[in-house]
């Protein structure tokens, strides 16, 4: 019983394992996954891509915030000294 219930096990798990817990297209393509740049020109080509991506969305999200109205400013506190004379 000791010596038989891990061998089921490894024979379980360890006959067609592809087959039956392969997971299909688990892993990205070549195509799909991020390609990382080694050439200065890639590495350059990049950073502008990077730098106009950043500098779209800055651009977008300040045109959004122009167009939102702008929340009631808080009342200002009280001065430490009329608040200690009402006392």
């Amino acid at each position: 019983m000791y010596v038989m219930f891990p061998i089921g096990i490894m024979y379980y798990f360890g006959t067609n394992l592809d087959e039956r817990f392969a997971v299909p297209d688990f892993w990205p393509k070549p195509e799909q996954a991020n390609k990382v740049p080694l050439d200065k020109d890639e590495i350059h080509a990049e950073l502008q891509r990077l730098r106009a991506r950043r500098l779209y969305l800055r651009d977008r999200r300040l045109e959004e915030e122009a167009k939102r109205p702008m929340p009631p400013a808080p009342p200002a506190p009280a001065d430490q000294s009329e608040a200690e004379n009402n006392r």
